[in-house]
């Protein structure tokens, strides 16, 4: 029986106005190997599969004319070409262009068109099973209000792609660590009361699918933060470790879940505690975010879990104040297009449960 091989990625534009077009740019400069001889063929062995970039040709022409990037621009209309298309040239699967000016540092409402549009396609195209998945360059959500935009950001609007009952996970993940935080962008004081029984359990399970289909884990460890200092200390520090988080972690492990915690957030980042665990859970933000971003910051991926698709992004924004200057680190791009492809290579796997 003949392996099946994975489909291209799908990447997205971003705002054309932020680091987006240059980061799609320097990953295919990226992606060279020096001294060998290039062929479609590379790609099956290759740690990252090649991706077309979903945009319109015009703006990717200009950030290659501005940056003087040194990058051949080769318009498909087929993501299966984009394999052979990939050895000289990156392939732009041509979107509508509404011809807005596109001015490097300005996020402008007349490109959210562009910026939808980009999304939408390479969702499309991945749910289609004409690309692997999806790796998106960063939005910049002002700029899209100001165009009636009605989601709160990038990830809700995927869930809505996705389809009714999605339930997205946000994952932070490099080299040294995985974490999921249990609540996202909502302030300090609201973290109390959204943080339920039911909300860590279906985070957790979530997690633990994709950690079987997605990472090749197949039994995954997961281990569960306590929200309070010292997780509580038994009840002197806060109650919600006995009260929330314990009696989730009892039914998980009821259920067969390997499940550890409440465990205190200040000594379970550290070389030997991460060898216990494979992805930790945290109640808050910036519980999870600060250890991972502080061991490697630009190696930071962000990937959503829970949608019938795989998503991966930079771990960063669109940085306008450097936009167009060619000083953009293409780190974090380069580690979402490698996630992306070797969740999608783990997904082909015979050993990768149906979930």
């Amino acid at each position: 029986m003949v392996a099946q091989q994975p489909k291209p990625l799908a990447l997205t534009l971003g705002d054309p106005g932020g680091i987006g077009p240059e980061l799609a740019l320097k990953a295919w400069l990226a992606s060279r190997l020096p001294g060998e001889e290039m062929s479609a063929n590379t790609w099956k062995g290759s740690a990252m599969l090649p991706f077309c970039l979903i945009a319109p040709a015009r703006i990717v022409r200009q950030y290659a004319d501005l940056l003087t990037l040194d990058v051949p621009i080769a318009v498909i209309d087929d993501p299966s070409l984009t394999p052979d298309v990939f050895v000289n040239a990156l392939p732009v699967f041509e979107i509508a262009d509404n011809g807005s000016i596109v001015e490097p540092g300005i996020a402008a409402a007349t490109t959210a068109p562009i910026v939808i549009d980009s999304i939408k396609t390479a969702v499309a195209l991945t749910r289609q099973g004409r690309t692997s998945a999806v790796v998106t360059n960063p939005i910049q959500k002002s700029a899209l209000y100001q165009a009636g935009f009605s989601h709160p950001g990038h990830t809700e609007f995927l869930a809505e792609l996705a389809g009714p009952g999605t339930v997205p996970v946000m994952m932070l993940a490099n080299s040294k660590l995985r974490v999921v935080p249990l609540t996202i962008h909502i302030a300090l004081s609201q973290v109390q009361t959204a943080l339920t029984i039911d909300l860590i359990v279906t985070q957790a399970k979530i997690t633990a699918a994709a950690m079987m289909r997605d990472f090749g884990v197949a039994r995954p460890r997961l281990a569960i933060a306590g929200l309070n200092p010292h997780a509580g200390e038994g009840g002197a520090m806060g109650t919600e470790e006995q009260t929330i988080i314990a009696p989730a972690i009892t039914q998980l492990q009821a259920e067969g879940y390997d499940v550890i915690g409440p465990l205190p957030a200040d000594t379970m980042f550290h070389e030997e505690a991460r060898a216990a665990y494979d992805v930790a859970l945290c109640p808050y933000h910036d519980q999870a975010l600060i250890p991972v971003k502080t061991l490697d910051f630009h190696g930071g991926v962000n990937i959503t879990l829970g949608l019938p698709f795989i998503r991966t992004s930079p771990d960063h924004g669109t940085a306008l104040n450097i936009a167009g200057q060619g000083v953009a680190r293409v780190d974090s791009l380069l580690a979402a297009l490698n996630m992306a492809s070797k969740m999608a290579c783990n997904r082909l796997s015979p050993e990768s449960p149906t979930i």
